[in-house]
């Protein structure tokens, strides 16, 4: 059997070769069949590789601290793939490269790959094809693999279902510290960094992030608070240890597993659910269902009945085929 474009791709992305990782990368992004055709033959490789999740608003320095992090992990022996979220350009939906522009830095590491990715208007932050991606780096052999996100508020929580260890930073000087960190983002941090804590309303930040603690309920693991200089490298080292010693509770109390298969859950259930949007937009185009929309235009009928019929027509095909 003759080897196809896609065959030798994948080859040639378990050579280690890096154009092979990003071509196949561009392909997920888009969900191209080539893209989709990777992930079912290089999915069985993945499983060795640490996912730490950065996220906090606007401002918290996420990108100079995911540099920081990087420098210690090379030093540590580690190699490291990045997942840069950036916020979606408004005429092309890609990426807008800020991340990749400050991470400059790194780019002659062949150690280290950095991706920008965006948002595509994904309430959450992450794209759905950022799962796919961040398989891909795990594939290609990277051991830790960052998955740095936008920073938009309260709405960006999907990375902690990606994540193994995430990372939530806050900084003085974005006014009343309490009013900045929402409930729905601080139940997702497993580890709290004040970044810039060698500026003026450190101490105060570190005090209301404890506070907060002691008001929820956290199990076992209690958040700790790393205070960062990440411009300088401060206590870079001890944030990385503390990134080791929830990695080890994950494993000694059985968390990590009970969260990868949470993630598995929640991946398939939104790859699922892009799936069914696309058949059901197929269905809505379907010249027979023009009748029952001109009804819903007229007040015949209602949204709820079109919705249900529309369902019930993708339903039945999907079960034909099979």
């Amino acid at each position: 059997m003759t080897a196809t474009a896609t065959d030798l791709l994948i080859e040639r992305f378990r050579n280690g070769e890096r154009p092979a990782l990003a071509r196949l990368v561009s392909y997920v992004e888009n969900q191209r069949p080539a893209g989709l055709r990777a992930m079912a033959e290089l999915y069985r490789d993945t499983g060795g590789a640490y996912v730490v999740g950065i996220t906090g608003p606007p401002g918290a320095g996420k990108s100079t601290l995911t540099n920081a992090v990087i420098r210690e992990y090379r030093r540590r022996g580690k190699s490291v793939g990045v997942l840069a979220i950036d916020p979606s350009s408004s005429l092309t939906g890609g990426a807008t490269l800020g991340d990749r522009i400050r991470m400059l830095e790194n780019y002659d590491d062949d150690g280290v790959y950095i991706r920008s990715m965006a948002t595509r208007g994904e309430m959450g932050g992450l794209s759905i094809a950022v799962g796919g991606v961040t398989h891909l780096l795990d594939a290609f052999g990277f051991d830790i693999i960052i998955v740095e996100t936008v920073g938009v508020g309260q709405d960006e929580v999907d990375v902690a279902e990606l994540a193994d260890t995430t990372l939530l930073l806050q900084v003085p000087g974005l006014g009343d510290s309490i009013q900045t960190i929402k409930a729905g983002v601080l139940e997702i941090a497993d580890i709290l960094v004040v970044n810039k804590s060698d500026i003026k309303g450190a101490e105060s930040v570190v005090r209301d992030l404890r506070n907060m603690l002691r008001l929820g309920d956290h199990g076992p693991w209690l958040p700790p608070i790393v205070r960062t200089v990440a411009v300088s490298g401060d206590n870079i080292a001890q944030l990385l240890d503390t990134i080791d010693k929830h990695r080890a509770y994950l494993e000694s109390s059985g968390e990590g597993e009970a969260r990868r298969e949470r993630r598995a859950r929640r991946e398939v259930v939104r790859l699922a659910g892009s799936w069914l949007a696309g058949q059901l937009e197929l269905a809505l185009q379907d010249p027979s269902v023009a009748p029952m929309l001109a009804k819903l235009l007229r007040r015949e009928i209602n949204p709820f009945e079109v919705a249900e019929a529309i369902a019930s027509r993708t339903s039945s095909r999907v079960q034909s085929r099979g």
